[in-house]
This record gives C-alpha cells, structure tokens and sequence, in this order.
C-alpha cells in the first residue's frame, strides 16, 4: 500500500540529519546506514550512501534519477548465480516440444 499523500516521504531522522550537516559544511564523506526503507531525496545527490545488504555495507552513489526510489532498491540482498548445470527439468521440456 502507498505511503499517504498528506505525509511526506520517509527518511530516516539521523540520515537526514546528517546529509543536512554535510551539505551546510559541503563536505562529500561516505554515510553508513541500515534503513534501506529510507527514500532518496534531492538534497542526498551527489553523496555517497553505504547500504547494509545484510550482510556488508554496499556503498552507492546517489544521482538525479534515483529520486523517490528506496535505498534498499540499489542493494541486492543476495547475488544470483545461475541455474544448476545438472537441471534436467529444463532441458526435457525443451526436447519434448519440438
């Protein structure tokens, strides 16, 4: 379900407390944060966010198109290494229709 129009969008109070600080001191240092909930918003461009994966901080590069996105979006969560070599499912299925 979408967050209320009458809200505005969530980010977390210490984040924003400190993407504040560092645009007031213009200071461009790599922030640390676990709330991949948190949206992206325009005074974040141009820093560098690292977001926890569960399992390391990964660190991400905020742009004008990520705008209104989450921070979770650009952290995957696991790495897909492909299908299993020995999947027959699939290679029967493909035998069987042709």
């Amino acid at each position: 379900m979408a967050r209320s129009l009458r809200k505005n969008t969530f980010v977390a109070n210490y984040l924003s407390r400190k993407i504040d600080n560092l645009n007031i001191k213009k200071e461009k240092k790599v922030i640390v944060t676990w709330s991949r909930a948190s949206a992206i918003v325009p005074a974040m461009i141009g820093h560098t966010i690292a977001v926890h994966n569960g399992k390391e901080h990964l660190p991400i590069y905020i742009t004008n198109g990520m705008i209104n996105h989450k921070l979770g979006e650009f952290a995957p969560t696991f790495i897909f290494q492909g299908h299993a070599k020995k999947d027959k499912k699939a290679r029967n299925d493909k035998k069987a229709k042709k």
